[in-house]
């Protein structure tokens, strides 16, 4: 199953399943859940941030936080 980390910048995606329990609970109340469309803006080089569009809000989040959400992308 394709992670977050998959995608390319510019393409969307849709969340399929969340890693709940080790996933900080504020990227859940902003609507990481499955189900919520998602986009990635860009990626920092190396091992930095990514930075996403979920819900109307952008969103930077680690590498190993996005490796936790698995998508489908469209």
């Amino acid at each position: 199953m394709p992670q977050l980390t998959d995608l390319k910048k510019g393409e969307k995606a849709k969340i399929v399943d969340v890693s709940s329990n080790k996933i900080p609970i504020r990227l859940l109340e902003m609507g990481c859940l499955p189900g919520n469309d998602i986009r990635l803006i860009q990626q920092a080089p190396f091992k930095g941030p990514i930075y996403i569009e979920i819900n109307g809000s952008y969103v930077a989040i680690r590498k190993e936080t996005a490796k936790l959400i698995e998508i489908e992308i469209d």
